[in-house]
């Protein structure tokens, strides 16, 4: 559509879709139920289908509508992390409802005694803290590696947050482990079958191929500062302080990490694995689909529907793996995607329909990473699968706090460190959309 000046459509007399109204009344990310938020983002992509329903007509001016467009795109997002975060905190609060914290004796005892360690820095109580990480089995040494284990009810809260902030974490798999490296055995064909009567002789069957994956853990850490003054302070929370302060720290690295880190002292990322046309799939790869253009989903002057490509991507996984899919893009890929539609003029992208549901594609859930690439000739913006069984994350038990008063007085640091380790575990459960070249 030619591109007019907005006086002189108003002087046509030709129509411009106004900005929606409930971007302004609209509360960005600060709104904490649920139920809310799910109304705000259904309004906002009312009016972002009328918006582009207009621009689609050629009743807008393409600067005007782009504008609004993504202004209305923002918003979502805004609301959708939002919707995330209050659904997370209400899972906290139902389970913290439940009265016991299933903590033992032993645990408490440790959490006391650690509370007592991150306020004061008593060096009386070291060797009891030792004692008591083995007693309350956080550890099985009594002289490990250096620094002091969190308390267990700390470490899940710092876990909950990452689950909020690392969208790969929250669709994979995570399992906790004691040691440096989890090993799995995956069958590569199964072993082979046939069919017999009654009275016929059975044959051996083949020996299944087998397969060994392995995921190292790689340490992170995180320093955060708090003045000694407020660790005087009864009323500080030293529990939720920390894992706000070390978790975001934590999930930012993790984040990129379960994207494109290439195994070397970190994870491994799901786009740093070999990639193939899915056509060509093979294991050890991940296979992947193209779009029909070199920086978009489709060529502008193609007839062909731009959703195409992300149907291809859909029904390039198995059946068996689409029942628990989801989709994993960055927010200005998703800004594209929600201007598609369907063969019957449908939008692909739907918003939630109830306070526990998030966004879908396809009618599968779909999540943001900024990690994520770009469009752009040769990039791989969409992954589509079950990364319940296609990616693996292992976190070795244990999140370890150094105490150092002296380093930057009169601030006390807490030299906070983590390992995991992540990797594709199950090629079949994973598909790439790659940007034609």
């Amino acid at each position: 559509m030619k591109n007019t000046s907005r006086a002189a459509l108003l002087a046509a007399g030709t129509a411009i879709v106004p900005m929606p109204r409930a971007l302004a009344a609209t509360p960005r990310a600060d709104s904490s139920d649920p139920k809310a938020l799910v109304a705000q983002i259904n309004a906002a992509f009312e009016e972002f289908k009328a918006t582009n329903e207009a621009a689609l007509k050629g009743k807008a001016d393409d600067a005007v509508v782009s504008e609004k467009l993504g202004a209305i795109n923002a918003s979502i997002t805004d609301l959708t992390s939002a919707l995330e975060t209050s659904q997370a905190q209400l899972a906290a609060i139902q389970l913290g409802a439940a009265g016991d914290d299933g903590l033992t004796a032993e645990a408490r005892e440790h959490a006391d005694v650690f509370n007592t360690w991150f306020r004061k820095g008593d060096r009386a109580i070291d060797a009891d803290l030792r004692e008591l990480e083995v007693k309350a089995k956080l550890t099985t040494q009594s002289d490990p590696d250096g620094g002091y284990l969190v308390p267990e009810t700390m470490e899940a809260g710092i876990d909950r947050v990452l689950g909020t902030h690392s969208a790969v974490r929250g669709i994979s798999r995570v399992i906790q482990i004691s040691g440096q490296t989890y090993k799995k055995l995956v069958n590569m064909g199964g072993a082979s079958y046939g069919w017999v009567g009654e009275q016929q002789s059975r044959g051996e069957t083949t020996t299944p191929t087998l397969r060994e994956i392995a995921i190292n853990v790689h340490e992170i850490y995180a320093q955060p500062a708090a003045t000694q003054t407020a660790l005087d302070d009864s009323v500080f929370d030293v529990e939720s302080w920390l894992a706000e302060e070390v978790s975001i720290s934590f999930a930012e690295a993790e984040g990129a990490a379960f994207i494109s880190g290439d195994g070397v002292n970190k994870p491994r990322g799901i786009l740093s694995y070999p990639k193939v046309a899915n056509g060509s799939y093979a294991w050890g790869k991940l296979g992947f689909t193209v779009t029909g253009h070199a920086s978009a989903f489709i060529a502008p002057s193609s007839s062909a529907s731009p959703a195409d490509c992300l149907v291809d991507l859909y029904y390039s996984l198995k059946e068996g793996y689409r029942n628990g899919a989801s989709w994993l893009t960055s927010d200005a890929v998703l800004g594209t995607i929600r201007k598609m539609k369907d063969g019957d003029g449908n939008y692909l992208w739907a918003p939630p329909t109830a306070a526990a549901d998030v966004p879908t594609i396809l009618q599968k859930p779909v999540r943001t990473d900024d990690n994520m690439e770009a469009l752009g000739a040769g990039k791989f913006p969409v992954a589509f699968g079950d990364f319940q069984r296609g990616y693996l994350i292992a976190d070795r038990q244990g999140i370890r706090v150094l105490r150092d008063p002296f380093t930057s007085k009169p601030n006390v640091l807490f030299y906070t460190t983590k390992r995991v380790g992540g990797g594709v575990v199950n090629f079949e459960a994973i598909k790439l959309l790659k940007v034609s070249e």
